[in-house]
């Protein structure tokens, strides 16, 4: 009888062992095999009982042991399902060109490139003109065109005359405008809870009037930043190119429009003219000298007669 007591003890040793083991490595199959003959064993021999209560204690805590385990499961991150948090800048650029062409007629140039701007999309912005008597006639006009035909009328300037230069720039703003774009969303938190706090305020006036006018503030750096953000919108959307046309330079002579034969007539005139009057203006110089000189003789003369 002892030894049977001896027996079921051993069992139910070893059907703990197997329990805390399970959870460790699940797959303990023939483990569980072993401690089943062990178990059948033990009820033969008459300590049933006693093994029976300690497989109950092992099916009372098998629930727990699963919701540790599912509470587990739910807490650890699955890569898969874990979506990346970093907020990447969109794309954001500002294009900006100037160009120099130079045209044989400035009028038509002009017409050409305001039909360009329009069969683009785009309009033309600001605009000058200079040109005189000894100044080339030139003139430089804004066009405002989609950002996405910005290399279109590069390519369209060829189509004016000879294209002298092309330069462009890209500004990328992407970052600033998603850092203004956080400040109006933390702008806008501010403000409902200024709201919030003003609908259920009920302390003293000076109090409802501070908390009104930091929703006076609030509101208005909120309506600065979004007007920053409709102003990049524009830029990015719409392109500037400035191009400066002229009439080509003229080939002889000092300025456009002058014929070099008829500016050197001009010129020997000019001298001829200044010869004159420089002779008439020595007139008033050897003219005295000349009645000086005749008195002296005649005065030479008279003295020369006496004293012969």
């Amino acid at each position: 009888m002892r030894r049977l007591q001896i027996t079921a003890l051993t069992a139910a040793s070893m059907l703990l062992f197997a329990c805390s083991k399970e959870s460790e490595n699940p797959a303990s199959v023939q483990t569980d095999v072993g401690v089943a003959s062990s178990v059948a064993s033990a009820k033969a021999v008459g300590g049933a009982g006693f093994v029976g209560g300690v497989m109950g204690r092992r099916d009372a805590a098998a629930p727990a042991m699963d919701e540790v385990s599912a509470d587990a499961a739910q807490a650890t991150p699955s890569p898969s399902s874990d979506p990346s948090t970093v907020q990447i800048a969109p794309t954001m650029v500002i294009h900006n060109g100037q160009a120099s062409v130079e045209v044989d007629k400035l009028d038509p140039a002009i017409v050409k490139l305001r039909l360009l701007a329009a069969q683009l999309g785009g309009y033309i912005g600001n605009s000058s003109m200079s040109g005189g008597r000894e100044q080339v006639k030139s003139a430089t006009l804004e066009l405002k065109i989609p950002a996405q035909r910005f290399d279109q009328a590069i390519n369209g300037l060829g189509t004016l005359g000879k294209v002298e230069s092309v330069n462009s720039t890209a500004e990328d703003v992407g970052e600033e405008y998603v850092d203004i774009t956080a400040r109006v969303s933390n702008g806008h938190r501010l403000e409902d809870r200024l709201i919030a706090l003003l609908a259920t305020r009920t302390g003293k006036l000076q109090d409802v009037l501070s908390v009104e006018r930091e929703l006076a503030r609030v509101r208005e750096e909120i309506e600065r930043y979004e007007g920053r953000l409709r102003y990049l919108k524009s830029r990015v959307a719409t392109s500037t190119l400035s191009v400066t046309v002229h009439e080509p330079l003229p080939i002889l002579g000092q300025g456009p429009g002058q014929n070099p034969i008829v500016a050197a007539i001009r010129a020997a005139w000019r001298n001829f003219v200044g010869f004159i009057a420089a002779a008439i203006a020595s007139l008033g110089i050897l003219i005295p000298l000349g009645v000086l000189a005749l008195l002296g003789w005649i005065i030479y003369k008279r003295i020369r007669g006496r004293m012969s």
